[in-house]
């Protein structure tokens, strides 16, 4: 395997403003997260890893698939349903990626833009919001992949995943959505929380969901309850940081 990986980074939105006050764009944050994944591999002196970042929202243009090794997608306040010029382009390009054999990893709404993708029913959930820290049911692929049987994460959805795409397994659920993530080795690799979250983006969402209105006085409650909670957002970065290694490994 050669020691210099490429990520690219498509960024789907843009923080609310203490968020990127504070800690920055999608594509910083998730440099931060994925650059610790590689350092939990202890790989970080063996592999250079370099991450580009493409905004996409009402952006026609994609990065070449020759200019990187893996593609991963940020989170985003838009539907991944929907059907806007822009989210239709990015569904058709991830289907491409897909078709190159590129390593695709899905973050929330890039979750179910890459099931949307590979032909899964994506839409609104009938149940309503699933907000902070949450305990998912890991499948046996998903004990398999993280080590554990149950995984926590900060979840900040109401759209999911209705069924699982041909050829992938499902990673976990809840009682709120049944597809909390989705595997394919050396191919897919989505969940539907934010490992990149933590206590201080997570409380600054709920506090500016609940003063829009958003959210009423007792979700925005509960949610704070638990937005310090522990999780496994590093466990998961360190899976995803493996699922990529391994990926370009076996093209080596």
């Amino acid at each position: 395997m050669s020691n210099r990986l490429r990520v690219a980074v498509l960024v789907c939105d843009t923080p609310i403003q203490p968020v990127l006050e504070q800690y920055g764009d999608y594509h910083a944050i998730f440099q931060a997260l994925m650059k610790q994944g590689f350092k939990d591999l202890e790989l970080s002196d063996e592999i250079d890893v370099e991450f580009s970042g493409y905004h996409v929202v009402n952006n026609p243009q994609f990065p070449e698939l020759r200019d990187y090794d893996a593609l991963l997608m940020t989170g985003s306040k838009h539907d991944a349903w929907a059907d806007d010029e822009w989210i239709v382009g990015l569904t058709s390009y991830v289907t491409s990626v897909f078709e190159a054999k590129k390593p695709v990893v899905g973050i929330c709404f890039g979750h179910q833009i890459l099931a949307r993708a590979l032909g899964a029913k994506v839409g609104r959930s009938e149940i309503g919001w699933e907000i902070s820290v949450e305990e998912l049911n890991l499948t046996d692929t998903g004990k398999k992949l993280f080590g554990k049987n149950t995984l926590s994460i900060q979840q900040m959805h109401r759209d999911i995943v209705f069924d699982i795409p041909a050829g992938c397994t499902n990673l976990a659920t809840s009682p709120i959505c049944g597809v909390q993530g989705l595997y394919l080795p050396q191919r897919v690799l989505s969940v539907q929380g934010h490992p990149e979250f933590h206590e201080g983006i997570m409380s600054s969402l709920l506090e500016v969901r609940h003063a829009s209105g958003l959210f009423n006085d007792g979700l925005y409650k509960d949610g704070l309850s638990r937005a310090g909670n522990p999780h496994d957002g590093r466990l998961i970065a360190k899976a995803m940081a493996k699922f990529i290694v391994e990926a370009q490994s076996s093209k080596s």
